[in-house]
């Protein structure tokens, strides 16, 4: 298993393609969702230093938070409020490049300036999301969305 990260300092798509495959190497042969969730909100906070990443799970109708790195979070949200929760509800990611002109946009910290949410879905059922966010202004593009669905893609959820 690989304990230490190589981080680059390439471009953004360069910073992926170095990291997916050690996220691979980190969770290829461990069982453990919660320990998989959490070395990848680490590898990804690691490599690109965002204010916010984490995992929220589908729990009895709400998404609940899991394993991130940041500040204190929100702990529940409901299905289609928020960006979390509107992911949620559409199935699909979403790029906020302002959160304030987001409408029920759910302020966690005031320091969150946008942010980009990918659904995990197994079996045509989604089942949580990443929630990544940065304190600049209009910081995540489909390049961010293209890698981090990959990512997401690359966890077990059983």
């Amino acid at each position: 298993m690989a304990e230490d990260l190589k981080i680059s300092k390439a471009g953004k798509s360069e910073n992926y393609q170095s990291l997916i495959p050690q996220i691979k190497g980190i969770i290829e042969y461990e069982p453990d969702l919660v320990a998989n969730l959490a070395n990848v909100v680490a590898a990804l906070k690691e490599q690109f230093g965002w204010f916010w990443v984490g995992f929220y799970l589908v729990k009895e109708g709400e998404l609940v938070l899991a394993p991130f790195q940041g500040p204190v979070a929100c702990t529940r949200i409901k299905k289609g409020k928020g960006v979390c929760g509107s992911s949620w509800k559409q199935r699909k990611t979403l790029i906020v490049p302002d959160v304030d002109k987001f409408p029920g946009h759910i302020a966690c910290s005031s320091l969150s300036k946008s942010e980009i949410v990918v659904p995990v879905i197994r079996n045509e059922e989604v089942i949580g999301v990443l929630d990544v966010d940065s304190e600049l202004y209009d910081q995540f593009d489909a390049t961010d969305q293209k890698y981090l669905e990959e990512i997401v893609a690359l966890i077990s959820f059983k």
